[in-house]
């Protein structure tokens, strides 16, 4: 099995999207592109947009797949228009699926990061080279004058330059392109070029539609998943990382942490800090910032509501959320620790400061907001 990450739109731990065979859990969004394509009004971009993991690149990969397969009303004959079709389903043996499967249909690309020549690095943004050549697909492909359709997975990567160019193809789109824009932070992209888009929104996906999801990702999921369910927060991109990242047993053992305020349980803080500046653990050490700004959310959500957030994502959680976060003056308190927290732990990272340092450091200002509320 190679070691290699995978692509930039491909989760880890998922199948790429353009393979899954359902989407789940966003029958709202598919209706509505059905019911634009079936009026007659389909638009030249399209934004998708919603949290991350919950089906966005799926869908735009299903609605290439559609629109690539189905031919235009004016196509089907003289026989008056035909019915609008009530579904995005693709038949796997379609030539435009088999094509896509592939990696082989001419009518369809995808923008992402790509490697820079130069360096040999997978850089953290799409460069204007990635939109230009875009330039090259408008150029050869669909010589017959059928669709095109490009796929930018994801939008918010773009940079200045890259986004620019982006619009420029949005404002005078090639004939009979449809460009989808999968965005998990529209507010991150230029103002024009949400403007020039229809939006499709995407929702956190409910127990059962995770559960389907991941079954079809091929997950190796636990007895019980509630835990699991209720960090994920609808999102099947989350519950894989997770999985991957032992991320359910590394959230209780925080949580067993802030049980222990307001006098902090040192060795169990050490032990964490210790885990996160393993050789080869960052990707771990991401994941334990992620769930430290999750039991802050859930701290502050708590105190604001005057209960819990239901299910719980960790044994006893219930418990000691509402002994540490009882009313909304400590949940304001809690809300306050977040984003200070949030903001050194990004300027932690960006100096490179020691990861078992930086673990402590958000630690005991947890613990000085414990007693400080009391």
């Amino acid at each position: 099995m190679s070691d290699a990450p995978p692509p930039p739109d491909q989760a880890p731990g998922a199948p790429h999207p353009r393979d899954a065979a359902r989407l789940f859990g966003q029958a709202r969004a598919e209706g509505d592109f059905l019911a634009a394509y079936g009026s007659d009004r389909l638009h030249h971009g399209w934004l998708l947009t919603g949290p991350e993991g919950v089906g966005k690149a799926t869908l735009a990969w299903r609605i290439a797949r559609f629109l690539l397969a189905t031919p235009p009303a004016e196509e089907d004959g003289l026989f008056g228009a035909p019915e609008p079709p009530a579904t995005l389903d693709i038949d796997p043996e379609h030539p435009v699926s088999r094509r896509i499967l592939a990696g082989a249909e001419p009518g369809l690309t995808s923008v992402t990061r790509t490697v820079n020549d130069k360096t040999g690095r997978m850089p953290d943004e799409i460069v204007v080279e990635d939109i230009r050549r875009l330039g090259k697909f408008f150029g050869l492909s669909a010589a017959d004058g059928g669709r095109r359709v490009v796929i930018v997975d994801s939008a918010d990567q773009m940079n200045t330059s890259a986004a620019n160019a982006l619009l420029k193809m949005l404002e005078e789109p090639p004939a009979r392109t449809t460009l989808l824009l999968v965005s998990h932070q529209p507010s991150r992209l230029l103002p024009t070029i949400r403007s020039r888009c229809r939006i499709l929104r995407l929702n956190p996906l409910g127990p059962h539609d995770m559960q389907a999801a991941l079954d079809q990702a091929g997950a190796d999921l636990p007895a019980d998943t509630a835990h699991l369910t209720a960090l994920a927060a609808g999102s099947v991109g989350a519950a894989l990382r997770l999985l991957a990242l032992d991320g359910t047993r590394l959230y209780a053992e925080l949580i067993a942490i802030l049980a222990s305020l307001p006098r902090l349980d040192r060795q169990r803080a050490l032990a964490l800090a210790e885990a996160a500046a393993q050789r080869n653990a960052g990707e771990r050490f991401d994941l334990l910032l992620m769930l430290i700004d999750t039991a802050l959310a859930r701290l502050a959500r708590t105190g604001a509501a005057g209960q819990p957030p239901a299910p719980e994502a960790a044994p006893g959680e219930a418990e000691i959320l509402a002994r540490l976060s009882p009313d909304p003056r400590r949940g304001r308190a809690w809300a306050e620790t977040a984003a200070t927290i949030t903001a050194r732990a990004r300027h932690g990272q960006a100096v490179n400061l020691d990861p078992a340092a930086l673990v402590l450091d958000t630690v005991f200002k947890i613990q000085d907001t414990a007693g400080k509320s009391r």
